[in-house]
C-alpha cells in the first residue's frame, strides 16, 4: 500500500472512510513515498498491458480489482519543432483520448475495492470525460460537475457514459466551489485534484519513456494546470535514479497558459508574484487552475530537476496546434502549449527533448477546428 499522509499535520491516510482531505486539519493529503523500483519483481508482470505491467508501483492491494481500457503504452513518436528534434508522447491516444486514465484507472480500482458505488468529480473536461470513463467499467455511478465554458465534445463525451453533468456558470473555481455541497452532503469525491491515490498512475509515463528511449530523456516538456502530471512524472524518474537505473533527472519543464499561470508566476517571481495571477479565459482550458493543490511540491520537483516554468501567450496556442497537426499530431489547444515552450529553450537544453502531447484534438470544440 501507498504511505500517505497529511501534508498539514502529517497524519496518516485512515483506514475507515475515503475523505478527499484531513478530517483534522483540513489538510491536503500526499504520498510520502512510491514502492521501490525492482526490475525483477516487475519482469513478473512483463506480460501484463499497459500500465498494469507496473502494478507493484501502484500502491494497490493483492485483493484489489483492476478496472482497466487498455490505458498506457503510448507511443512515442519522434517530430521536429523548428531545427530540434523532439519526441512526442501521445498521451492523447489513451482509451479517453487523454492522460489522464492512466490515473483513472488506479483511482476506480482503489474505489471499486473500497465498494464505492456513486461518486462525483469536478472538470473543465479531460478529468471528467476519464473519470465517467472508468466509473461505468467499474459500475460507479459518476456525477461530474464542469463550468459552463467546457467543451461541447468533452461534455458530449461524459455524458456518453452515462455520467450525470451539471454545468456551472462562471469560471473553472466555480465548479470545485460547487462539487463541495454534495460532498458535505456525503457523496465520495473521486477527485483528480485532490486524491493522490492517482499520482502513481501517472509516474507510469516517465517508467515507459525511460522503456522507449532507452535512457532517461534530457528533457520533459508537459502542460500543467494542477501540475499533478508533472509531479508524478518527476518523482517517477526520481524512483528510478535512487534505483540506480538513470544517472541524472530529466530537466522538467512545467508549460501554462499566460492568462492564468500561478505556477509560472511564483517560481520565477516569488510569491509575491501570486497577487497578481489572474483565472482569465484561454483556450487551453485543460491549465486553467487558479490555485494548484499541491503547487508547494510541484515546483520543489521542478526545482529539483533544475527544470524551469514557462507561460505562452494565448496567440501563441492555435499555431502550435496547427504545426503539430502538419506533422500529424491532432491534439487540443491545451496539449498545444508545448509547441512554443519548445521554441523557448535555450540551445544547451539537455537532449533528447520529450513533450507530452496530453489530450485529443477531437476534443476541441467546432468553432476552433
Amino acid at each position: 500500500m501507498l504511505a500517505i499522509h497529511c501534508t498539514n499535520c502529517g497524519r496518516p491516510y485512515p483506514t475507515d472512510g475515503l475523505p478527499y482531505r484531513c478530517p483534522v486539519c483540513t489538510g491536503i493529503y500526499d504520498l510520502t513515498g512510491l514502492p521501490a523500483y525492482n526490475p525483477g519483481e516487475l519482469k513478473q508482470n512483463a506480460f501484463r498491458p499497459g500500465i498494469w505491467r507496473f502494478r507493484p508501483l501502484l500502491g494497490l492491494t493483492d485483493e484489489s480489482p483492476e478496472v482497466t481500457l487498455g490505458e498506457g503504452n503510448t507511443p512515442l513518436v519522434w517530430g521536429q519543432v523548428d531545427d530540434r528534434q523532439v519526441a512526442f508522447k501521445l498521451e492523447s491516444l489513451n482509451p479517453s483520448g487523454s492522460f489522464k486514465d492512466r490515473g483513472s484507472a488506479v483511482l476506480a480500482s482503489w474505489l471499486k475495492l473500497n465498494g464505492v458505488q456513486e461518486a462525483v468529480e469536478d472538470s473543465s473536461g479531460n478529468a471528467g470525460a476519464s473519470f465517467a470513463a472508468y466509473a461505468a467499467r467499474a459500475g460507479i455511478q459518476a456525477r461530474v460537475y464542469v463550468p459552463e465554458s467546457a467543451s461541447g465534445p468533452k461534455r458530449a463525451q461524459i455524458a456518453a457514459y452515462g455520467a450525470e453533468i451539471l454545468a456551472i456558470p462562471g469560471p473553472r473555481s466555480n465548479a470545485a466551489q460547487a462539487v463541495q455541497q454534495a460532498v458535505e452532503n456525503g457523496a465520495v469525491y473521486a477527485s483528480h485534484a485532490y486524491l493522490p491515490q492517482l499520482l502513481p498512475g501517472y509516474a507510469t509515463l516517465a517508467y515507459e519513456l525511460f522503456e522507449q528511449l532507452g535512457r532517461a530523456p534530457g528533457t520533459v516538456v508537459v502542460p500543467a494546470g494542477q501540475g499533478n502530471l508533472l509531479l508524478a512524472i518527476g518523482r517517477g524518474f526520481d524512483l528510478l535514479n535512487k534505483g540506480g537505473l538513470i544517472e541524472r533527472l530529466p530537466r522538467l519543464v512545467g508549460v501554462q497558459a499566460r492568462a492564468c499561470a500561478p505556477l509560472w508566476a511564483v517560481y520565477q517571481h516569488g510569491m509575491s508574484a501570486y497577487g497578481w495571477v489572474t483565472e482569465g479565459d484561454t483556450l487551453a482550458e485543460g491549465v486553467r487552475v487558479y490555485r494548484p493543490m499541491r503547487g508547494d511540491a510541484v515546483m520543489q520537483i521542478v526545482e529539483h530537476s533544475q527544470g524551469t516554468f514557462v507561460a505562452i501567450d494565448e496567440e501563441q496556442i492555435l499555431p502550435g496546434r496547427d504545426h503539430l497537426a502538419h506533422q500529424g499530431f491532432y491534439v487540443e489547444p491545451t496539449s498545444a502549449l508545448v509547441w512554443n515552450a519548445v521554441q523557448q529553450l535555450p540551445p544547451d537544453t539537455p537532449e533528447p527533448v520529450v513533450a507530452i502531447l496530453t489530450g485529443s484534438g477531437l476534443k476541441t470544440p467546432s468553432h476552433l477546428v
